[in-house]
C-alpha cells in the first residue's frame, strides 16, 4: 500500500508550554498564569498555549492515518529541543518530509521510521529533524502500517522488534497537576495503579525542609486506605522537578538525605514509593553521578524508595547512559523527547535484563492521537507503567490510555480465536 500524500493542519495540544527555568527561579503564579519575564529562548511568556501539528498520511486506497507533532510542557529545558511552533515546522513536514515519504510502502514501518530519523535537520538547530516533527510523523507512519496490514499498532511494533506484547493493560500512571488532592482522590476512587505525580515543582510546594512533600504523602496514604477499591495496592510516584537538590544539595549519600527519604517512605507506607527527578545537576554527566550517588546511599541505608530519572534523560542515548550507570530504579521514556516513536520502544527494550525498569511517559501537553500511539508502545514492550495523558484533568487522559489498551487487547484476542467446527 503506497503513501500518496502527506498533509498537515496546525492544532492544539492538551496543556501549555511552561518556561521551567523561570518557574524554578521563583516566578510568581498569578491565577493560572505566571508573573515575570521568561528566561528560556523562544518563550514570549512564562506560560503559553500549547501547540500541535496534525499530520495526515493518505494511502493509495484513500484511507488516512494520523499522527500529532507535539512537544513537552517544559520545552527547551534540560537539554531538550527548542520550543515547538506548529507554523514554523509545517513547511518542513509538507516539504522535505513529504517528498521522502511519497511513494513508500506504508506497510514497512521500520524502514520508513528509520528514514525519518536519518533525515537532515530543518529549522531545528541540531543534526536531526525537531523531536516533535519526528514524533508526530512516526505516529502517522505507525498507524498507516497498522491500517494497511489490518492489525493493531501493537502488532506492528511487536513484529518490528520481535517482542511478546503484554496480555493485560500496562499499569497507568495518573498525574494530578496542581490539584494534587482532589485529583488524587479521583484516582483512588478509580483504582489507578500508579499515582499521583503531584507537580512538586517549587520549594514552596515541597517545603523549606521537605516537610510539605512528607505531609502530602501521609495524607495520600490515609486517603488510599479510605477510598481505594477492595484489595487496592497502588504505587505512589511523585515528581519533584529537582527541588530536593535545592532543599538539601550534594552530596546525596549523606545521612541527612537518606534519613529524609526514609521519612518519605514511612509517610507513604504501606504503599511503595518512587520519587522522580530528585535533583537537577545541570548536565547529563553530573545528573547521572548524583542520581547514582543517591541510589547507592539509599541502598546502603536500607531505605526502600525508588528514584526515577527524568531531567537530562531525554534521548535514546541518554536512557542508555542512565541505565548503564545504574543511576535509577526507573527511567521515564519521555516520548516526545526521543523523536520517532519507535525510539521509545527501543528505549524500553534497552532496559530488559537490567535492574532498571522503564515507563512510557511523555507530557500533559500532548494530544489524544499521540497518547493512543504511546499506549501501543507500552503494550508492545510490556513496559512497567504508562502515563495517563494528555491534559492535567486526569480523568480524560486516564480514559484515553486505558481504553486504547483495552481495545487493542480485545482486538488481538479476537484475531487469535479460531472458529469452532460445525
Amino acid at each position: 500500500m503506497r503513501i500518496e500524500a502527506v498533509r498537515t493542519v496546525p492544532g492544539l495540544s492538551g496543556f501549555f508550554f511552561d518556561d521551567q527555568q523561570a518557574i524554578k527561579d521563583g516566578a510568581t503564579q498569578s491565577g493560572f498564569a505566571y508573573d515575570g519575564q521568561p528566561v528560556t529562548e523562544g518563550f514570549d511568556r512564562i506560560r503559553e498555549a500549547g501547540e500541535a501539528l496534525i499530520v495526515e498520511i493518505e494511502l493509495a486506497d484513500g484511507s488516512v492515518a494520523t499522527g500529532d507533532c507535539a512537544a513537552v510542557q517544559y520545552s527547551g529545558a534540560g537539554g531538550r529541543d527548542p520550543l515547538f511552533r506548529a507554523e514554523k515546522y509545517r513547511p518542513v513536514v509538507e516539504g522535505p518530509v513529504a517528498d521522502a515519504l511519497r511513494g513508500q510502502d506504508a506497510t514497512q514501518f521500520g524502514a520508513n521510521a528509520t528514514m525519518l530519523e536519518e533525515m537532515e535537520a530543518e529549522r531545528s538547530g541540531g543534526d536531526q529533524l525537531h523531536t516533535a516533527v519526528r514524533y508526530g510523523v512516526s505516529q502517522a507512519l505507525l498507524n498507516a502500517a497498522a491500517q494497511a496490514r489490518g492489525v493493531t499498532p501493537t502488532d506492528v511494533l511487536a513484529d518490528t522488534y520481535d517482542t511478546e506484547p503484554a496480555t493485560s493493560p500496562v499499569p497507568v500512571f495518573g498525574q494530578s497537576g496542581d490539584e494534587r488532592r482532589s485529583n488524587a482522590e479521583k484516582m483512588l476512587i478509580k483504582g489507578v495503579p500508579v499515582l499521583p505525580h503531584g507537580l512538586f515543582n517549587s520549594v514552596e510546594k515541597v517545603g523549606e525542609d521537605g516537610e510539605g512533600l512528607r505531609e502530602y504523602l501521609a495524607w495520600l496514604s490515609d486517603r488510599a486506605t479510605a477510598l481505594g477499591p477492595e484489595s487496592y495496592s497502588p504505587r505512589f510516584h511523585v515528581d519533584v522537578y529537582g527541588i530536593l537538590g535545592k532543599v538539601f544539595g550534594p552530596p546525596y549519600d549523606r545521612t541527612e538525605v537518606t534519613d529524609y527519604f526514609e521519612t518519605l517512605r514511612e509517610a507513604a507506607a504501606p504503599y511503595p514509593l518512587q520519587v522522580e527527578g530528585p535533583m537537577d545537576a545541570g548536565n547529563r554527566a553530573d545528573q547521572i553521578a548524583e542520581m547514582a550517588e543517591l541510589r547507592e546511599g539509599l541502598a546502603d541505608a536500607g531505605v526502600e524508595v525508588d528514584i526515577v530519572a527524568d531531567e537530562w534523560c531525554n534521548t535514546f542515548e541518554d536512557v542508555q547512559a542512565f541505565v548503564d550507570a545504574e543511576a535509577a530504579d526507573l527511567v521515564q521514556i519521555k516520548t516526545p523527547d526521543l523523536g520517532s516513536i519507535q525510539r521509545s520502544a527501543e528505549a524500553v527494550l534497552y532496559c530488559d535484563g537490567t535492574d532498571t525498569r522503564a515507563y512510557v511517559g511523555g507530557t500533559c501537553n500532548e494530544t489524544v492521537t499521540s497518547a493512543r500511539a504511546c499506549a501501543h508502545v507500552a503494550l508492545a514492550t510490556d513496559a512497567a507503567q504508562v502515563l495517563a495523558k494528555p491534559g492535567m484533568g486526569f480523568d480524560e487522559g486516564f480514559m484515553v490510555v486505558t481504553n486504547e489498551m483495552r481495545r487493542a487487547l480485545a482486538r488481538r484476542e479476537a484475531t487469535r480465536e479460531v472458529p469452532a467446527d460445525d
